[in-house]
């Protein structure tokens, strides 16, 4: 009789887990959520998001330098504009802020980082929705893909070498890579937001970007149902098929079932977003006392990355970069 198998065989030393582990985590997984303020001469901090900040210019590309300098593949930005208007006519201005920060970014860095845009217009707007009004109140959907393509057009022009669509509108990777096809921008990555949860774990973000949605609404008319996870399979098929090249599953650790799904199903590169809500709830409980924010921080995306990721956003880019790099 053969002698029974022992699993802690294999568990016994550090070296021998890292020998059999079936998962990694390295610095080259993480995309870094960036902030940048128009106008701002210093950072500002962000009060939910501890260790994050509304970023100058200068602040920016030092940031930048810093997580490039520990491995950090890319970062996406979020622009945060002086001031809005009804249509969030600043998210294609070439002049609006966002455009400044990538050509900043480019000239520094050329192909050496990843640089991505998020393509949205709530940061934009003076109601916070994704899209234009109509006169009920709801998003138009096709006036507000006719927008995206122009937002796209800036951002690649501007320098970004992935534009992530965020808004979640119908048809909205078919405009967007037919206007970047149509302009030269054929090379230029399209990240989905595939299937992006109206999930209540946003609220640190919505500071950092200065968002309020009019009238206390909220999104579920046009972001995912919670509820639903074959949806999310339907919605990223429908992406890869108008011409995106990595699709996003958001948030990441409370749908790691659909992480699972969709790397199952799809062939292209997923990413899952590890949103504000859930780098706060981490760095609250550890202000606390109550966990260890990095040990807490590097199980989760290891989980992420297990469920299928081939890359994570992730606010604790530069922190377990160089937590790895020890």
């Amino acid at each position: 009789m053969f002698p029974a198998q022992r699993p802690r065989r294999l568990r016994r030393t550090s070296a021998i887990r890292r020998l059999v582990a079936e998962t990694t985590l390295s610095p080259s997984d993480f995309v870094a959520p960036l902030f940048v303020g128009e106008g701002l001469s210093d950072p500002r901090p962000i009060h939910s998001l501890p260790g994050q900040y509304q970023h100058s210019l200068t602040s920016l590309t030092d940031e930048v330098k810093a997580l490039h300098s520990v491995g950090v593949s890319g970062v996406i930005l979020f622009g945060v504009p002086a001031t809005k208007d009804d249509v969030g006519s600043g998210a294609w201005d070439p002049k609006g802020i966002s455009q400044v920060a990538l050509r900043s970014l480019r000239d520094e860095f050329g192909d050496d980082v990843v640089l991505m845009a998020d393509l949205c217009l709530d940061e934009y707007t003076t109601h916070g929705h994704c899209g234009v009004l109509r006169g009920d109140g709801s998003v138009d959907n096709d006036a507000t893909i006719e927008l995206y393509a122009r937002v796209a057009l800036a951002q690649a022009e501007a320098g970004a070498a992935v534009v992530a669509p965020s808004g979640m509108m119908d048809g909205q990777v078919g405009a967007i890579r037919g206007a970047l096809d149509g302009a030269g921008y054929d090379e230029t990555i399209i990240l989905a937001y595939a299937a992006k949860y109206a999930s209540g774990l946003y609220g640190p973000f919505r500071e950092a970007v200065g968002v309020e949605i009019a009238g206390g609404g909220d999104r579920k008319a046009y972001q995912q149902d919670t509820s639903n996870r074959r949806e999310a399979l339907l919605e990223a098929r429908a992406d890869v098929d108008q011409g995106a090249d990595i699709v996003m599953v958001k948030p990441a650790m409370t749908n790691l079932d659909v992480i699972s799904d969709l790397r199952r199903e799809l062939d292209v590169p997923l990413c899952a977003y590890h949103v504000s809500g859930e780098y706060a709830m981490i760095k609250a409980a550890a202000a606390n006392g109550w966990i260890d924010s990095t040990a807490v921080a590097l199980e989760q995306l290891t989980a992420v990355r297990r469920a299928g990721a081939d890359f994570v956003l992730t606010y604790f880019a530069k922190e377990l970069a160089e937590e790895l790099g020890r």
